[in-house]
C-alpha cells in the first residue's frame, strides 16, 4: 500500500534513486513503531477519562501538546535535532495542519471517553476509506482495485468483531466520526508538507503544536473544561499523576511515530496500521468492562 517515489527526470541512475529511497526495514519499524504507540494511549488515556473520570480531555490534549514543544526544543537546543527557525512564512506553509491537529487532538480524546473500548476501536476503522479518498484527491495517488476491496473488508471484519457492543451513544458517534475526518486529513496533509527542505518531520510536529497550544487552552477556559480540570480531586493521587504525564509522554510518541510512519510509508499505510492493532484493543476493551 506504501507507493513508490518517482525519479523526477525519468533517467537519474538506478542505484542512486534506491539509495534515496527508505528501505523495507525503515518501513516495517516506523509502522510497527506507530501502532505500539497507538495501542497503549488509546489504553492510557481510556484509563484517566472513564476508569478515573477525569473531565477535561482539552486539558490533557494540551499536556500532550506542551509535551511535544517541550521535547523537541530541548533536543535542538542539545542539537540532537534540526529543524528551521520561526518566521513568518512557517504558518502558510503549516496551513491547515495546525487546525485538523487540534481538531484530531480534541475530537479523539472526547470520543475515547464518551463510548466503549470495542466500539471506539470499530468506528475509528472510517479513517481508513476516508484516508484513501483524500490521497486520491489531494495527493493524486490512485489505488488498485484490490487494495481497495482490503480496506472495505477491514471495516466490515470490524463491525463483526465488536458486534456485541452496539450500545448506542450519538455524541461519542459524532465525535469520533468527525475524529475519523481529522485523523485522515492530518495525515495526508502531513506527507503533503513534510518536504525536508522545508520543516521536515521536527519542524512540522514543533510548528503544529506550538500554533494551536494557545487557542486551544483559549477553549479550554472559556468552556470551563479547565476549571473542571483544576477541581479533579485525584491530583493528590500518585498513580491517577503517573498515567497523566504518562498520557503526554505517549501524545508526543504517538504524533512522531505517525509523522514517521506517513514519511516512510503513506498516509493510507497509517491508517491501516491503526486497523491491525484492532484484536488487541477489542480483547483489552472487553477484558476491562467485564471486570467493572
Amino acid at each position: 500500500m506504501t507507493a513508490g517515489v518517482q525519479d523526477e527526470g525519468g533517467s537519474a541512475d538506478p542505484d542512486a534513486t534506491s539509495a534515496l529511497l527508505p528501505s523495507r526495514v525503515a518501513k516495517l519499524l516506523s509502522a510497527l513503531f506507530y501502532g505500539t504507540c497507538s495501542f497503549l494511549i488509546v489504553l492510557v488515556n481510556k484509563a484517566l477519562l472513564t476508569t478515573y473520570g477525569f473531565p477535561s480531555p482539552i486539558v490533557l490534549g494540551i499536556g500532550q501538546m506542551a509535551a511535544t514543544i517541550m521535547i523537541l526544543y530541548v533536543s535542538k537546543l542539545n542539537k540532537i535535532i534540526h529543524f528551521p527557525d520561526f518566521d513568518k512564512k512557517i504558518a502558510v506553509k503549516l496551513f491547515p495542519l495546525p487546525l485538523l491537529y487540534a481538531g484530531n487532538h480534541i475530537t479523539g480524546l472526547s470520543s475515547t471517553s464518551k463510548l466503549s473500548l470495542p466500539m471506539f476501536t470499530v468506528l475509528r476503522k472510517f479513517t481508513i476509506p476516508l484516508t484513501l479518498l483524500l490521497e486520491t484527491i489531494i495527493l493524486r495517488k490512485q489505488y488498485s482495485l484490490n487494495i481497495t476491496v482490503s480496506v472495505f473488508a477491514i471495516i466490515l471484519g470490524a463491525f463483526i468483531a465488536a458486534g456485541s457492543d452496539l450500545a448506542f451513544n450519538l455524541e461519542g458517534y459524532i465525535f469520533v466520526f468527525l475524529n475519523d475526518i481529522f485523523t485522515a486529513a492530518n495525515g495526508v496533509y502531513t506527507k503533503q508538507k513534510m518536504d525536508p527542505k522545508e520543516l521536515g518531520k521536527y519542524g512540522v510536529l514543533f510548528y503544529n503544536a506550538c500554533f494551536m497550544i494557545i487557542p486551544t487552552l483559549v477553549i479550554s477556559v472559556s468552556t470551563g473544561d479547565l476549571q473542571q480540570a483544576t477541581e479533579f480531586n485525584q491530583w493528590k493521587n500518585v498513580l491517577f499523576i503517573i498515567q497523566f504525564l504518562l498520557s503526554c509522554f505517549l501524545g508526543f510518541l504517538l504524533m512522531y511515530s505517525t509523522v514517521l510512519c506517513c514519511y516512510y510509508n503513506s498516509a493510507l499505510t497509517t491508517a491501516v496500521v491503526g486497523a491491525i492493532k484492532i484484536p488487541c484493543d477489542l480483547q483489552f476493551g472487553f477484558l476491562g468492562e467485564s471486570a467493572c
